[in-house]
């Protein structure tokens, strides 16, 4: 027993989970216990009022490993590269410690769009819009052994995921993919694949289902694939707080177990984004405060990457002011939050312990549900995981419709008088696409969007 714990604890007895129980049963003064106290998550998970050290007995926990840290990291898109790569400078001498480009056409130059940056010390995920063997053999020439820095984010099945088509069809897609992850393995490429979890939080999952329907996303490349790739998550985080810590260490243990049943050895690379599914156009600056909330929860929850989201991305173009605010929310939770340090604060809370073990033993027997069905890529071509989605997103739509789930400015305390129609700059709303598609795509929509529509209609 150390000096602090003798002086400060010794004229204490021990206090059980049933004694705190009975006192606080005591104050509610015949109020029933489980129903003013305990509520239920969108998942069906109950909450307690309070944890206790005896929730932790005799179940397994996870710790965020001891060497963890994290990167500031910016997005920028890359449709005119010298623009791009003026702006990845400015943004990496203004604190950015990574980027990640969205690449829309082939051919880019990939000379000038890294030209200038020091690819040695700075990671840099890539956002390809299309599927080029050619194109990343440039790359791998272009930059050499600073390969190892460049996450490739190829993610074939998240594209049919989102488009409801491949991108060319299913045996050219896979040869492509087999191309180039044998050629980054000879030139010991960091992660060549990606899981976009993102469009499945954006779109109404619940937290189970995207860490469920994440891992056997992943599972359908490590069983094609094995020990030949290293895969990087990209994960949404909402604005449930201490869900989404669980979720972002919920995810890193689940993929760690599966890994181990393929004998790899090796861990998971995480960007974490936060949801366009609960931002809002009108009353726009209080966004900024939701993805102050959720970039706390990725750094807390154990991501590698934090990419944040502009306040007004979701009707401005590009600008430099909302990204450098976004940006800056980082630099401040990093450098003066002493965020950068915090990341295990998590490891032995008997809350986020507990819910972490909730969530990934939930997840984990939704997976097994999926592989026994056949795997992720036979149930979403057979519609069953959009299904599963649209369900939950239309739980969690009619709570915010009802004002159980509060979006300030928006379906509470709203502000008549804030005018938006000719601030639009884009489009923030689901786009109607008429086209074939070979299964029905997973459609990413914000909880606000009928409300928003109805308020401009009478503007």
């Amino acid at each position: 027993m150390t000096v602090s714990e003798n002086f400060l604890f010794s004229e204490f007895d021990p206090v059980s989970a049933k004694q705190w129980k009975q006192k606080i049963q005591f104050d509610l003064k015949g109020a029933d216990y489980n129903d003013a106290l305990v509520w239920e998550s969108l998942e069906g998970i109950k909450v307690k009022p309070f944890y206790h050290q005896e929730d932790l007995m005799n179940i397994n926990s996870y710790q965020i490993p001891k060497d963890h840290n994290w990167v500031v990291t910016q997005a920028i898109y890359a449709g005119q590269i010298e623009k791009a790569n003026q702006k990845a400078k400015d943004a990496l001498n203004r604190g950015a410690e990574s980027l990640i480009f969205t690449l829309p056409d082939k051919k880019t130059d990939w000379k000038a769009l890294f030209s200038e940056i020091a690819l040695d010390i700075t990671p840099i995920h890539l956002d390809f819009h299309y599927l080029d063997a050619e194109e990343v053999n440039v790359i791998i020439r272009t930059v050499k052994k600073d390969i190892s820095k460049i996450h490739l984010n190829l993610d074939i099945i998240g594209h049919l995921a989102k488009t409801g088509n491949w991108y060319d069809n299913l045996q050219k897609d896979h040869q492509i993919l087999e191309q180039i992850v044998a050629n980054c393995k000879n030139q010991h490429a960091t992660t060549t694949l990606a899981v976009d979890m993102s469009l499945y939080q954006n779109a109404g999952a619940n937290t189970i289902q995207q860490l469920a329907y994440g891992l056997t996303h992943a599972n359908e490349y490590l069983n094609h694939f094995g020990s030949e790739v290293a895969i990087n998550f990209k994960v949404g985080i909402g604005s449930n707080y201490f869900f989404e810590i669980a979720k972002v260490r919920a995810l890193r243990w689940l993929f760690d177990s599966l890994t181990k049943e393929y004998g790899i050895e090796g861990d998971c690379h995480i960007l974490a984004v936060p949801s366009k599914r609960n931002k809002t156009i009108y009353d726009y600056n209080v966004n900024m405060l939701r993805s102050t909330a959720e970039c706390m929860s990725a750094i807390l929850g154990g991501a590698d990457s934090v990419c944040n989201m502009p306040y007004d991305t979701l009707y401005h173009k590009d600008n430099e002011f909302g990204e450098r605010i976004a940006r800056n929310q980082l630099l401040v939770l990093k450098e003066e939050s002493h965020f950068d340090t915090i990341a295990h604060a998590t490891n032995g809370t008997y809350y986020i312990e507990a819910l972490t073990v909730q969530l990934a033993e939930s997840a984990l027997e939704l997976f097994k549900q999926i592989e026994s069905g056949g795997g992720f890529l036979a149930q979403l071509k057979n519609g069953i995981v959009q299904k599963k989605i649209q369900e939950s997103a239309a739980k969690e739509q009619a709570l915010f419709d009802t004002g159980k789930i509060v979006s300030v400015g928006t379906n509470k305390y709203g502000n008549d008088d804030d005018k938006m129609k000719d601030d639009l700059e884009l489009y923030p709303f689901v786009k109607t696409d008429k086209r074939k598609t070979l299964i029905p795509p997973i459609i990413e929509k914000r909880l606000a969007e009928a409300l928003e529509q109805e308020r401009l209609k009478n503007e």
